[in-house]
């Protein structure tokens, strides 16, 4: 009888227990689960154009080109095709961002207003390349169609000969022999130091650093007037190719050294511990290890020297001058270079002379675009991928290196236990 009252209150001690439980520590509430009822929410696509995109485009396109018309000689008195290209890209755009709003929030309309804007810059830059390039190349059309254009200069020809008679061929030998030696100035110099600004840190590394940036902004005028006191009046050298490398290297060092220090910056410091633990000093890890691996962003940097200094004309004009005729030696007498000369002749006034310096620069940006080229084709390999004959390089110098260690073990004497 006492074990059954016993048990009887240990049941309502357990119910009451079970009663305040709930209040201490409450459970937790999960949400329902979606019934068939529920839709769930569509997940939006950004990597594709759906067809309501393409709608909104094609009707904002169509609302911009109507307002335009209707703002240029109906409404209003605007007149003028870069007014109306320029209103109607504005237009768009504001449409454009209108309609998106209509059927998605406010981070999906900014994210495709944003997208569409970055591609009309793109297209306008895109047209606005294209057309100086079609420009160039159809004022110079007549004289590019002429093989002696390439070869011959202007020694023996006057303003009315016919464009049969003549060339450009002193303007490019000239750029050739200015560009050439420009680099071999620059590209030690500027490789050197984007080295030691990117191995060093002090004052004297920042200093440079400071004059470097300083030199990025510095006008081509000063460079030319620079060399034409110091070079040229002070210490009594004539106008030559030679100067004029030598202002065009003052041009492209900057350039070349900002550019190569930004490209060294990304190198993995990893790559430079793991040399430096497997004993290598400073100087092997920098020239096998961190050169090597930056080499298409190097080849990069030198490009964007060359593209800066092959189209100078002002320095070219006060250290070297103009001349008509061909000349091969850069430490004598003034050379041309193919700038100056479209300078020179696009302003004479005389419709062949002006098609003979649309020409030159139409030969400018050929010479450019080969450059560039080549210099992609020898620089920018990846780091690592060896060509056919340095891997047989490689694999001879492991042959040797094979060889030279078989041939020390086999002096070695030999231990006996």
């Amino acid at each position: 009888m006492t074990s059954t009252i016993d048990s009887m209150g240990q049941r309502e001690e357990h119910a009451e227990q079970g009663a305040a439980a709930p209040a201490a520590a409450p459970r937790t509430v999960l949400p329902a689960r979606p019934t068939a009822t529920t839709a769930a929410p569509q997940r939006r696509s950004i990597g594709k154009i759906s067809r309501r995109d393409v709608l909104d485009l094609a009707g904002a396109l169509l609302s911009a080109v109507c307002t335009t018309a209707l703002l240029f000689g109906r409404l209003t008195s605007l007149h003028g095709k870069f007014g109306s290209v320029v209103v109607g890209l504005a237009v768009f755009l504001v449409i454009y961002t209108a309609l998106v709003a209509l059927h998605d929030e406010r981070p999906a309309v900014i994210d495709r207003s944003m997208t569409v804007a970055m591609a009309i810059s793109g297209l306008v830059a895109l047209v606005a390349l294209t057309s100086v390039i079609f420009f160039v190349l159809y004022r110079g059309w007549d004289a590019l169609t002429k093989a002696n254009f390439y070869f011959n200069d202007l020694s023996s020809t006057g303003p009315s000969e016919p464009l049969t008679s003549g060339g450009v061929g002193h303007a490019i030998v000239g750029t050739l022999i200015m560009t050439a030696i420009a680099l071999a100035i620059t590209v030690p110099l500027g490789l050197a130091c984007a080295v030691y600004l990117n191995e060093s840190s002090g004052r004297v590394s920042k200093l440079v650093r400071t004059v470097v940036t300083a030199m990025t902004a510095l006008p081509s005028i000063l460079a030319g007037l620079f060399i034409f006191a110091t070079w040229i009046l002070v210490l009594g050298f004539e106008r030559s190719g030679l100067a004029a490398s030598i202002a065009m290297s003052i041009m492209m060092l900057p350039i070349i050294i900002r550019s190569a220090d930004v490209v060294l910056r990304l190198v993995p410091g990893n790559l430079r511990e793991a040399s430096a633990a497997l004993g290598a000093p400073q100087w092997r890890t920098v020239w096998h290890v961190v050169l090597p691996t930056a080499r298409s962003g190097l080849t990069t940097s030198v490009i964007l020297g060359v593209a800066r200094g092959i189209g100078e004309t002002a320095p070219v004009l006060l250290t070297a001058g103009y001349t008509a005729s061909l000349n091969v030696n850069p430490t004598a007498n003034p050379m041309v270079s193919l700038p100056l000369a479209a300078y020179v002749l696009v302003k004479s006034g005389n419709d062949n002379l002006i098609a003979r310096g649309f020409g030159a620069a139409a030969v400018l940006m050929i010479l450019v675009l080969i450059l560039f080229t080549l210099a992609r084709i020898l620089g920018g390999r990846p780091a690592g991928r060896l060509s056919k004959r340095q891997t047989k390089r490689a694999a001879a110098r492991s042959k040797g290196d094979i060889a030279r260690i078989d041939a020390s073990r086999s002096s070695l004497p030999e231990v006996t236990s």
